[in-house]
C-alpha cells in the first residue's frame, strides 16, 4: 500500500487533479500512520518519502516522526478520518477540477447520488463541507464528520477527500464523482 500512495499522486498529477505541491494520502496500518509529506513534489512520491507516525489509537494521540520529515498539513483531517474507521485503510485527498467546478457553480454533490445511479451504487457521498483553509482545525473537523458512513466527501472551493481500503479504492470514489460532475457541467443544464 506503500507503494500505491506514490502511484495514485502521480496519477492524480497526470490528470490534473493536484499541482506539483498540492493533494496528500494516507494508510492507517495497526499502530502506524502513513502519509504524504508537505512541500513535497508529489509526483516524485516513493515509498522512502513517506512519514511514518506512531499512533496511540486509544488516546486519539500520534508521535512525531523520528526522523524529523513533515507530515502534509492536512495530517489533523486524516488522523481523525482514520479515528473513526479504526481498521486498515486510506485516505485520499484532491482537488479533481471539474468537482471543485461543480461545487463552485452550486451543485450539490450528494444530491448527484439521485440523478446517476451508478454512481451511488459504487460510491457514497456524504453532505459538503463548507469552505476553511487548508489544514485548519475546521477543516479537519468537518471533514472527519460528515465523512462519517459515506466514501467521500467534497469540499467548497478546496478539494474533495476520499476513504477506501487501500490508496486506489479512495481513488476511484473521486474518479467516479469527478466523470459524473464533467457530464453535469458538460450537459450545460443550470445548476438549480
Amino acid at each position: 500500500m506503500i507503494t500505491a500512495m506514490g502511484d495514485v499522486m502521480r496519477e492524480a498529477y497526470k490528470r490534473g487533479w493536484i499541482t506539483s505541491r498540492d493533494g496528500n494520502i494516507s494508510i492507517r496500518r495497526s499502530g502506524y500512520i502513513y502519509i504524504t509529506p508537505t512541500a513535497v513534489r508529489k509526483y516524485i512520491i516513493h515509498p522512502e518519502h513517506i512519514v511514518k507516525l506512531k499512533a496511540q489509537w486509544s488516546s486519539d494521540t500520534c508521535e512525531g516522526p523520528e526522523d524529523g520529515s513533515k507530515p502534509s498539513i492536512e495530517f489533523d483531517m486524516h488522523f481523525n478520518i482514520h479515528l473513526d474507521r479504526k481498521k486498515t485503510g486510506a485516505v485520499v485527498h484532491l482537488h479533481p477540477t471539474h468537482t471543485i467546478a461543480a461545487m463552485y457553480a452550486g451543485l450539490d454533490l450528494a444530491s448527484l447520488v439521485l440523478e446517476f445511479p451508478e454512481l451511488g451504487r459504487y460510491t457514497k457521498v456524504g453532505p459538503m463541507v463548507d469552505s476553511f483553509a487548508p489544514g485548519s482545525d475546521e477543516l479537519a473537523k468537518y471533514t472527519a464528520e460528515n465523512i462519517r458512513g459515506y466514501d467521500i466527501v467534497g469540499q467548497k472551493n478546496h478539494g474533495v477527500t476520499a476513504y477506501g481500503a487501500n490508496p486506489w479504492d479512495a481513488f476511484e470514489h473521486i474518479e467516479r464523482l469527478e466523470h459524473i460532475c464533467e457530464i453535469v457541467l458538460k450537459s450545460g443544464k443550470s445548476v438549480e
